[in-house]
């Protein structure tokens, strides 16, 4: 790992990950979560203040160990009770249909084998269990997708493998998700990186 990831880009993603209209979507779903939650890509912690009373325990994955480490001392202070795991969500730890609760916030960008990924949460999750998730990718509007593509492969590199083209909901329900719920539009910032897809995913029942 370079001085940059190891050391700038943990920084950046959290000063980033923190900006108010990112707040505001945390607050909106995270609270929901309920039951024992698993949340993949728990980063430095930034999701943790927004459980309710609600989450029985969370475990969260995430690889990267500076983050994580934020993440431990953000858990000191959480209400529900925490294990922060250094491991990707490529390859869950947890025996099927362990978890009640899926959190997923700004995460499915980044995770190398996303199939794999979603193929993992879709197993670790109950039948009838939520997934709650809120990412940016991919725009409607071909101009800005013009720039997605052109800006991506020097993106990937800034952002930690960031991909700024995947389609969030596409990739959920190809993982066997169903999403009876899901709002997208732009927050404030550059366009090519500020289109939003967020709602809840369930597993169904019987699968």
């Amino acid at each position: 790992m370079g001085l940059y990831a190891k050391y700038v880009l943990p920084k950046l993603i959290d000063t980033a990950c923190a900006q108010p209209p990112m707040a505001e979507l945390r607050s909106r779903y995270v609270p929901q979560a309920e039951g024992d939650v698993l949340e993949i890509g728990i980063g430095s912690g930034l999701n943790l203040p927004h459980y309710s009373d609600r989450a029985r325990s969370v475990t969260g994955l995430d690889p990267h160990a500076e983050l994580t480490e934020m993440a431990r001392r953000r858990a000191e202070s959480a209400r529900p009770a925490v294990e922060v795991l250094g491991v990707s969500g490529e390859e869950i730890p947890a025996d099927d249909a362990r978890f009640d609760t899926i959190v997923c916030t700004w995460t499915l960008c980044s995770i190398p084998n996303v199939y794999r990924a979603l193929s993992e949460m879709h197993r670790v999750i109950k039948p009838g269990g939520r997934f709650y998730f809120v990412e940016h990718g991919l725009s409607p509007d071909e101009g800005v997708r013009a720039w997605q593509r052109r800006i991506e492969p020097v993106w990937k590199i800034i952002g930690g493998g960031c991909h700024l083209t995947r389609k969030a909901d596409d990739l959920i329900r190809d993982a066997g998700f169903e999403i009876p719920e899901v709002d997208s539009g732009y927050l404030p910032g550059p366009r090519w990186a500020a289109f939003m897809t967020h709602g809840v995913a369930v597993k169904p029942r019987g699968t």
